[in-house]
């Protein structure tokens, strides 16, 4: 069956006493048992909900896993899976992730005694440095935020069986429409739903997929444990909208493919970061793994004079954190996502004061380009 069909099919049928189409909201704290020693399959909702294992039971269909978690958000999804870990354990993390996941290591599990050694997206010989006897995991993103490299997939996977470590994804950029990890070897795969599965900046998840039945029943144990879950009314939300993740996705790659060749032409745009363009140098090993290139574009301009003009004067286009909803909202990276990491390692991982991130939604791209055209120039007549 085509992922398209899977995705618009997500939490169908889930109430056969019914046959409702659109997955029932299960708003209840408890349910009801039948007798002494007797059970429904549902308990209490932080442990199981019925819209809750809809969402659950789909991400996992939709990435070749045995079991899918979904949680209160993206971080709460991360927190759960690095509590497989224990003090002294080792993770070789790529540099570049999202912010949050700095802050998490850095300031919180580090304080358990979990280290970390962070190593550039692409060397892979560093990745194979970092590793010690206390090595547990590799953590990459699929695609890094904000400037987009596309680590060297099949060469982190020889790395990961090499050391008998696991492999775990962040794949919230691309999505399993576009890229499964599972299904080329890696262990764990994490979304902030929040962003392209849900897609429209109307609720915060966290989902995690994954493959080892073993694995999955101590992700499990932890989910209940921690009791980070995801609510039924934001369970609901997200497969709604995991329903269009295939249209939404076709027509913000196309508008991301049209937005950043316009960009090019731009004389107050130093840099355009997209791997769908030809000459961008994650060109061609993003097509070693995945079917699509995504639809943030991130792009430097020539001064902070300019990042001040083009905030001030789009119309059409938000300022705001977040990414993947059918809005186009824009961010300064340096003062917003990654605003807790120094400006030493801002500047290393390229996070300069007039970088800008765009993340494309699905409004008419002539509308769009048009927006950024006018908030770029800057005397009144367009280039």
């Amino acid at each position: 069956m085509h992922i398209a069909t899977i995705l618009a099919h997500a939490g169908l049928q889930t109430d056969p006493q019914t046959g409702a189409i659109s997955t029932p909201i299960y708003q209840t704290a408890t349910f009801a048992h039948p007798a002494i020693g007797e059970s429904t399959g549902f308990d209490y909702s932080r442990s199981s909900n019925p819209t809750r294992k809809a969402l659950e039971d789909a991400i996992a269909q939709l990435e070749g896993a045995h079991a899918g978690f979904a949680f209160a958000s993206g971080l709460a999804a991360l927190s759960t899976v690095l509590s497989l870990f224990s003090s002294g354990d080792h993770l070789v993390v790529a540099e570049g992730c999202y912010g949050g996941t700095y802050r998490l290591l850095d300031q919180i599990f580090a304080r358990f005694g979990i280290t970390v050694t962070y190593v550039p997206v692409l060397d892979v010989a560093a990745y194979r440095a970092a590793i010690t006897p206390k090595t547990q995991a590799i953590l990459i993103e699929s695609v890094s935020n904000p400037c987009l490299w596309v680590p060297d997939y099949a060469a982190l996977l020889a790395l990961k069986i090499e050391h008998n470590l696991l492999l775990l994804v962040d794949n919230t950029f691309l999505t399993p429409y576009w890229f499964r990890p599972l299904e080329q070897g890696a262990d764990i795969v994490l979304h902030s739903a929040s962003k392209f599965i849900a897609g429209h900046n109307d609720t915060i998840a966290g989902l995690v997929a994954v493959k080892d039945v073993a694995l999955a029943e101590r992700v499990g144990y932890l989910q209940n444990a921690i009791g980070a879950t995801l609510g039924a009314q934001d369970a609901w939300l997200t497969i709604r909208g995991m329903k269009t993740l295939a249209l939404r996705l076709n027509a913000q790659q196309q508008n991301s493919q049209r937005i950043a060749e316009f960009l090019q032409t731009r004389t107050e745009v130093r840099q355009v970061f997209y791997p769908g363009l030809a000459h961008d140098e994650n060109h061609q090993r993003i097509q070693q793994f995945s079917s699509g290139f995504g639809a943030i574009v991130s792009f430097e301009v020539d001064s902070l004079a300019t990042v001040k003009r083009v905030i001030s004067r789009l119309k059409l286009i938000s300022y705001a954190e977040s990414l993947g909803g059918v809005e186009s909202l824009i961010t300064v990276p340096a003062i917003q996502t990654h605003a807790n990491l120094s400006a030493e390692v801002r500047a290393q991982l390229g996070v300069s004061d007039t970088l800008l991130r765009l993340a494309v939604g699905i409004e008419d791209v002539t509308d769009l380009i048009a927006d950024l055209a006018q908030a770029l120039e800057t005397d009144g007549v367009g280039q």
